[in-house]
């Protein structure tokens, strides 16, 4: 008889805690019992999931009694309360940044770096979203020709601010289309309804921010290669759901775009939509609410000897978080670790 296990939801009312939830069901985890877990403002809500009727618990020390594993939805809970999880005799799968730097702490993508799961000690970490969708499409091509050099830009959707810039940008768009004022920006430093913001996170010392640094930090940790020269331009766009990434990667030696191609095509998690002369291309609209990472507009950089172009987009409440975080569920069962 195949074993079922006690799984908690922390942040189980947001944004990617409602689309672990989903990811559960569809994916057919399986869960005994499920504990949903919130803040204050969140506990005692009810949520529906399997057709049952869950009331949301309050996020404590004592709320992790009895679970095997807690899927932390992001937030300022993961570093008040994931170790007390630990504590409690669970393994923790993290969403947010708070352990994704730590030396003991494995930060997984399963197409990636699976094997690192092995020497977890009940916390694993699970990378930023736009890092995510990027190493997808990269490690086959590390591994073919070793990336020397990348420089990546990204076009994140509102919804990886939350629902709160679901909100805003659905606002101010509707306040644009009807020639209505628009009301301050409360979840972005600017308009974003019909603007481009090259602003996400805190700016650091380097004059990066810290969103452009988690690239370069959780890409080096998840190849298993600081030699790798990276930057990242990022950059909040008016798209409610899904980034998308242009990449320009220098390898070690020359590789034709037919080449990564026949790659990609093979690798896993990954879908090429690459036929430009029939605008066959990735785009975030018609890719939301989907698993994979697309591919498209692989070109020979011609800046460049032995450089290649890609344009990457992906979901990144589904691969860039919720998705991810089940997939490293399922790696437990996989290796036995659980």
């Amino acid at each position: 008889m195949n074993k079922s296990y006690n799984i908690g939801i922390v942040g189980v009312t947001g944004a990617v805690g409602q689309e672990l939830l989903k990811q559960l069901a569809v994916r057919q985890f399986p869960v005994a019992k499920l504990r949903p877990l919130a803040s204050q403002r969140s506990a005692g809500q009810t949520i529906t999931w399997q057709g049952q009727e869950y009331t949301v618990g309050l996020t404590d020390d004592s709320a992790f009694a009895g679970l095997d594993i807690v899927l932390f939805a992001g937030g300022a809970a993961s570093k008040q309360y994931a170790l007390a999880a630990v504590n409690a005799g669970a393994i923790v799968i993290d969403n947010s940044s708070s352990f994704r730097y730590d030396p003991d702490v494995p930060l997984i993508t399963p197409e990636v770096n699976p094997q690192d799961i092995l020497w977890h000690k009940g916390l694993i970490a699970n990378p930023n979203c736009s890092t995510i969708q990027l190493v997808v499409a990269l490690k086959p091509l590390h591994d073919a020709a070793k990336i020397m050099r990348l420089n990546v830009a990204t076009y994140q959707a509102v919804s990886g601010a939350g629902v709160e810039g679901i909100k805003e940008l659905a606002e101010q768009s509707a306040a644009i289309a009807a020639n209505k004022p628009i009301a301050p920006p409360a979840c972005f430093p600017h308009q974003i309804g019909f603007n481009l913001i090259p602003h996400i996170d805190s700016f650091q010392d380097n004059d990066y921010t810290k969103e452009e640094m988690k690239i370069v930090w959780e890409t080096h940790k998840m190849l298993h290669d600081n030699s790798i020269r990276i930057s990242a331009t990022a950059v909040r766009v008016p798209v409610f759901r899904s980034h998308s990434e242009a990449v320009a990667v220098e390898f070690a030696k020359s590789i034709s775009p037919q080449e990564a191609r026949n790659i990609l095509q093979q690798a896993p998690g990954i879908k090429l939509l690459d036929e430009p002369k029939h605008s066959i291309y990735p785009m975030p609209y018609p890719l939301c609410d989907t698993d994979e990472v697309y591919v498209g507009r692989i070109r020979q950089d011609i800046a460049c000897d032995n450089g290649l172009l890609l344009w990457v987009v992906a979901d990144q409440l589904r691969k860039g978080a919720a998705t991810n975080a089940v997939q490293i569920a399922e790696l437990l069962i996989t290796y036995g670790l659980i």
